[in-house]
């Protein structure tokens, strides 16, 4: 005869006595664990591993429930997760063994006699140090981190799954639904006080100032709507031996986790934001999209930014009203996420640059320096330029001047490539830098026109060296390859020879940088005299 199930808290309790006895086993061996836990896990943490334990819970938008259920939720967790972190994620074992005496064994091998008490995740043990929630604001996350997790995540989605005809993940409606369930949600949870205000400014946002149904739909079309990570904010992220590592996946629920790459991406960003790392947050945004191609995603990503904080606010003030010692603080911060999401999360004014530059001018370094300090999203000709080519960047696609992608047709394809991405770029009410050479007067003028059109500020950043640099420049960086450019000396000797000079009325907006004078003192303190220039007129 089957015993009856007992309720959620007293199963809870016991499967809690449960990882508690197997503390004092693996005390032996591992050292004193330390036992954490959130609303749905426990987490017990020794020196070598962790061991992540599913709390036996129900929930709209989970089911812990049974053994079965968790078991399966275990597996699914490793199988995740492996996709972004393989060598955190080691296997699944059961605790199984005596009540008082209980020990892991793998979840395929536990013997079919012993009784298996539950099931759990074992992963790699890292220092809470490592986490980018507790290095950030100790200013430890450095650029090299947020280009390796750039990358990483545009190979991540590229490769991941993308959404089965006939589901409705990513959908407007879809969408909806789970941003009226979260504000509902966090208006139960809220006092009377300002929040509501920000709630209610927060609920307007969404409701009217979302993308239209239509773009939903394209970009599910377009294959962007994928398996993604779904969780992707600073504490589930870390840095370990010099590697960035993503984990915590999340596994327990479909509709969180299949949606569209922009909004898995909108995570992090805001999460960079909100903690005051603006600068950050664009690097990241540049160089993901110069890695995926994916500008059109941009016209999503304040919508995205706003509901990712509103989940922060949830999370914040559920753990809020748990209790503990922590419980004011996971308040204030529920609050403090809720204000960011109701003011917006767009900086500043958006504004067009291009450089004016020759082959080996320094034009990119200087361009990637600048679009940095502003927070603006760089377009590279020698990237888009491949790109449209099917080819990576570090592909060399050297020609003789007028030949190859040096032909009228492909210089004319290109500069059309990127005044569409700028125009896309600026709708999202971002500042973008176009990084070309811009050496003919046509070119520059077309990019005037659409900064004129769009009522934005348009800057040149016009960048100069002796020829002598550039020849010696381009000499180097022949020997070093690698680099997106193909420009060679004859290409240069060809732009020397046939470039247009700037006019008198280009001149009034032009930024002028030294790159002579930035190989002696570096440049950052020009670059920072120009940025304030642009900043004033954003």
């Amino acid at each position: 005869m089957n015993q009856p199930k007992p309720p959620p808290a007293a199963e809870q309790a016991g499967q809690r006595r449960q990882i508690e006895a197997l503390a004092r086993v693996l005390a032996r061996t591992e050292g004193a664990p330390r036992l954490f836990e959130t609303h749905i896990s426990w987490v017990l943490v020794t020196e070598s591993h962790a061991y992540k334990f599913k709390k036996a819970l129900r929930l709209d938008f989970l089911d812990y429930s049974t053994l079965q259920a968790r078991r399966h939720c275990c597996e699914e967790e490793l199988r995740l997760n492996r996709r972004l972190a393989p060598e955190l994620y080691l296997d699944v074992v059961a605790l199984c063994g005596e009540a008082e005496q209980p020990r892991l064994a793998p979840a395929d091998a536990a013997p079919a006699d012993d009784t298996v008490f539950d099931y759990a995740v074992r992963m790699r043990a890292f220092p809470q140090q490592a986490l980018w929630s507790t290095r950030l604001p100790a200013g430890q996350v450095g650029e090299g981190e947020i280009d390796q997790l750039a990358a990483r995540l545009a190979r991540f989605h590229a490769a991941a799954a993308a959404a089965p005809q006939g589901s409705d993940w990513g959908t407007a409606a879809a969408l909806r639904r789970t941003a009226e369930q979260d504000l509902a949600e966090v208006a139960a949870l809220l006092d009377a006080g300002p929040a509501r205000a920000d709630l209610q400014a927060l609920s307007h946002r969404l409701e009217y100032c979302a993308p239209a149904p239509a773009r939903f739909d394209e970009r599910r079309v377009q294959g962007r709507v994928r398996e993604c990570h779904g969780d992707l904010h600073c504490g589930n992220i870390l840095t370990l031996d010099g590697v960035v590592e993503v984990f915590d996946c999340i596994e327990f629920c479909d509709r969180f986790r299949w949606i569209d790459v922009v909004n898995d991406l909108a995570f992090i960003v805001m999460d960079l934001r909100f903690h005051g790392r603006a600068e950050l947050a664009a690097r990241l945004l540049d160089h993901y999209l110069r890695d995926s191609g994916d500008y059109a995603g941009l016209a999503m990503l304040p919508y995205y930014q706003a509901m990712r904080a509103l989940v922060r606010a949830k999370v914040c003030l559920l753990r809020a009203a748990g209790g503990g010692g922590d419980a004011a603080r996971q308040a204030q911060l529920g609050q403090q996420y809720l204000a960011f999401a109701a003011a917006g999360t767009t900086p500043g004014r958006a504004a067009l640059l291009i450089t004016h530059g020759y082959a080996g001018s320094g034009k990119s370094r200087a361009a990637e320096r600048l679009a940095g300090a502003l927070g603006a999203i760089r377009l590279c000709s020698d990237v888009e330029r491949k790109r449209v080519r099917g080819v990576a960047p570090s592909a060399s696609l050297a020609a003789p001047p007028g030949r190859g992608i040096y032909e009228p047709a492909s210089r004319q394809a290109t500069y059309a490539r990127l005044l569409h991405l700028a125009r896309q770029v600026l709708a999202a009410g971002l500042p973008v830098l176009v990084d070309a050479t811009f050496l003919r007067r046509r070119e520059r003028a077309s990019f005037a026109e659409l900064a004129g059109g769009m009522g934005l500020p348009f800057f040149v950043l016009d960048v100069r060296a002796a020829p002598a640099t550039l020849r010696r420049r381009l000499a180097a960086r022949e020997r070093a390859g690698g680099d997106a450019s193909d420009a060679g000396l004859a290409v240069l000797e060809q732009q020397l020879a046939q470039a247009e000079p700037l006019t008198p009325a280009e001149r009034r907006n032009v930024l002028e940088f030294d790159s002579d004078a930035a190989e002696v003192d570096g440049g950052a303190g020009a670059l920072a005299a120009l940025a304030a220039r642009v900043a004033a007129q954003r």
